[in-house]
Parts: structure tokens; C-alpha cells; sequence
């Protein structure tokens, strides 16, 4: 029947229930996410990303657990036998060669271990070296990173909470460390402190770490967090003047407990990828002074002192450069291409 466009009457077809396709049509259904999981979601699509993820994994899991397995030593000589001069025949082997001792014994029908890279200059093999070295590097990488965080985030929060003039004094401190060239500054801290240091942590548990490590930590803390800390106090200028802050201030939270619970989980995204772009910085921080001999002590290797050790003999060794440089350059570029891929798929703004 036709309705008379004037009645005050309800028109029951209104009130007929959807059919599916009506619904699938009128509401685009999506299942419920978190912040974390739709990041990680973007991040597996970006294959690049996950390769060099794969690869920091496997790199890192080789540099543990290789080790307990590996038949050699890094600071096992070869050619030493106790109560017997150093046999030379260790020293200097290419690839795959063995020593004279090693050749009668697989003559005589014995199995033995190949050294895959062959030997340095003092029969030590130089496979289980450069995998120590790794492990060395990416340690420092790992922990120096840490402690960029924690001393970047601490000032970093204190700065953009508090603001007025605790602010302006220690972005003026802030300002000063960045006019200071970083790698003058970095080579003569690691100098000075290699000397004052090593009288200090004699006969105590620090000693095994070594004087170059700890002024290495020393000189992180000192100097690289300062680009960690404008950026959390960037943060939290934006987020302090949001809503939930002033309703946790007129609920009488305390700064700190606003700072914990509010600020720095809202920015944690930030935190992630500026942690994850700054462990190849320490790596290649680390392996410069190495190679300049300020960075671990000897016979404990690195992948920048086997790259200066190998100087010497770079004409008739070359690949006992070519191998540590190739190993830096893929850890350095991994942990860059991956945090690349965090701050893609973690940043609210690069969403779409």
C-alpha cells in the first residue's frame, strides 16, 4: 500500500533485520589488534628487514654457542706443545692447510678438524677468532646501547617533564657534548682512561673484562647519549600536555610515577628504533678503536684488531683482512636495514 507521506505512523520495513550481505556491505569487519602486534605484522612484510633480522640472529646465536663445539681455542697455538719449541709449520696456513704434525697424522689415517680460514701469524686458527670477535663486537654493541638507554631516557625524561630552567641547563650540557668531535674525544678518553683505569680494577672481577673494555663502556657513557636523550625529551614535551597527564597530576600522582606510567610507554615505539640504530654505532665505534689498539686486550680478539693485525701481512694474507671487514660490514648493515624496518613499521606517522 501506498504510505501518505504525512502520516505520523512508523513504516515497519524500517525495522526488517540486515541480511549477511547487507552487513558485509554496511560494516568492513577487522579483528582486533594491539599497537605491538600490527607493528610486527608490517614488519614481516617488509622483507628486507626480516632477512637482516634472520641474519643478526644466526650471526649472534653462531658467536654463543659455536665456541662450545669448536675444537680450537681463540688463544690456543697450534704448534705449542708443552716443554717443546713453537713448530713454525702452524704459523701463516691458508685456508684448509694443515701444519706438519696434523699431515702425519691424516697420513697415518687420523681425522682431523680442517682449519676453514687457516691460521694468523702465531698459529692460532683464525676461524674461532673472528667468531670470538663477533661475539666481542656485538656485546659491546648490545650493552653499550643499553647504556645510552637508560642514561638518554633518565635526563632525556627529567628534561621534557620538568622543562623551565633544570631544562634549559641540561640541554645547554647537551649542546656542549655535541660541539666536541666525537672521535678526538672518543680516542683520547679511551687513552687516558686505558691508564688510569687499569691500576683501579687490578686483582678485582673487572680485570678479566680489561682497562680498553670498561673506558670503551666509560667513554658511551660519557658521550653518546646525548642524541638518545633530545629525542625522549622531544616526546614527552608533545605528550605532557595531554589529558591523562593532567588528570594523573590532579589525581596527585608524583612526576615519576606520570614519567613510568604514562610518558615513556607512550614514546616506547621511538625508544625501540633509536636503540636499534644505535647498536652498529658502537659496533663501528668499537671496532675503530680496536683497530687502533684502544679497544679490547690482547689475546682476546676483535674483529677491528684482527683487521690491524692483518695490516702486516696484508700483501701475502689478504683475506685475513678481507674476512673481519666482511663480517663488521654485515653486522653494521644488518642492524641498520633492520631498524630501519622498525621505525617503518612502528612509527604512528609511516603508517600508510
Amino acid at each position: 500500500m501506498k504510505k501518505n507521506p504525512f502520516s505520523l505512523h512508523v513504516n515497519m520495513d524500517d525495522f526488517i533485520p540486515a541480511t549477511a550481505e547487507e552487513k558485509e556491505y554496511m560494516v568492513q569487519m577487522r579483528p582486533s589488534t594491539t599497537f605491538f602486534k600490527d607493528g610486527v605484522k608490517r614488519l614481516l612484510k617488509n622483507k628486507v628487514a626480516t632477512v637482516s633480522f634472520v641474519l643478526i640472529v644466526l650471526i649472534t646465536l653462531t658467536s654463543i654457542f659455536l665456541p662450545m663445539l669448536w675444537p680450537y681455542g681463540y688463544d690456543q697455538q697450534l704448534g705449542q706443545v708443552w716443554g717443546r719449541p713453537m713448530d713454525p709449520s702452524y704459523n701463516n696456513l691458508a685456508p684448509f692447510e694443515y701444519g706438519t704434525t696434523e699431515q702425519a697424522r691424516i697420513a697415518a689415517g687420523e681425522s682431523i678438524f680442517p682449519h676453514i680460514f687457516g691460521t694468523d701469524s702465531q698459529g692460532r686458527d683464525y676461524f674461532i677468532r673472528v667468531v670470538y670477535g663477533a661475539r666481542i663486537s656485538l656485546g659491546v654493541g648490545f650493552f653499550a646501547s643499553i647504556i645510552v638507554l637508560i642514561i638518554g631516557m633518565t635526563v632525556g625524561s627529567i628534561a621534557g617533564y620538568i622543562g623551565g630552567k633544570v631544562d634549559i641547563i641540561i640541554m645547554r650540557i647537551v649542546d656542549i657534548i655535541y660541539s666536541l668531535p666525537d672521535t678526538l674525544m672518543v680516542i683520547l678518553l679511551a687513552s687516558v682512561m686505558k691508564v688510569s683505569l687499569g691500576a683501579l680494577i687490578e686483582g678485582t672481577v673487572l680485570a678479566k673484562l680489561g682497562s680498553n673494555m670498561i673506558s670503551l663502556f666509560v667513554v658511551f657513557a660519557l658521550l653518546y647519549w646525548v642524541s638518545m636523550s633530545r629525542l625522549i625529551r622531544g616526546q614527552i614535551l608533545s605528550l605532557r600536555e595531554q589529558e591523562y597527564v593532567l588528570a594523573s597530576k590532579a589525581a596527585g600522582a608524583k612526576s615519576g610515577w606520570v614519567i613510568k606510567k604514562h610518558l615513556i610507554p607512550n614514546c616506547i615505539s621511538v625508544v625501540i628504533i633509536s636503540t636499534a640504530l644505535q647498536i652498529p654505532n658502537a659496533i663501528f665505534t668499537e671496532s675503530y678503536l680496536s683497530f687502533l689498539g684502544l679497544g679490547v686486550n690482547a689475546p682476546m680478539p676483535s674483529l677491528g684488531s684482527l683487521a690491524s693485525d692483518a695490516l702486516n701481512g696484508i700483501s701475502s694474507y689478504p683475506h685475513r683482512l678481507v674476512i673481519p671487514a666482511v663480517v663488521i660490514s654485515l653486522i653494521v648493515l644488518s642492524l641498520n636495514l633492520f631498524g630501519d624496518g622498525l621505525r617503518d613499521a612502528f612509527d604512528p606517522k609511516l603508517k600508510n
